[in-house]
């Protein structure tokens, strides 16, 4: 196995890519929907936890901005 000592994100990464090459033609028409709309996966892994609570944040401030602006 690999060294106990990588990280669960590096794991988690490490595993995904082994699922799509072990299952490159199911993924193909994952791989154009995807491209379209982004992956929220892969948004959420780049910006760890720190970043995705802000962008929380910052999705909620900027509802309760608009639906103040709007009423």
């Amino acid at each position: 196995m690999r060294d106990n000592k990588e990280k669960p994100e590096d794991m988690r990464e490490r595993l995904r890519q082994e699922e799509i090459k072990r299952n490159l033609p199911s993924n193909i028409g994952d791989g154009f929907n995807r491209a379209q709309s982004g992956s929220l996966v892969d948004l959420v892994g780049s910006f760890g936890w720190k970043g995705t609570g802000i962008l929380i944040i910052l999705i909620i401030v900027g509802y309760i901005i608009l639906s103040l602006y709007f009423n």
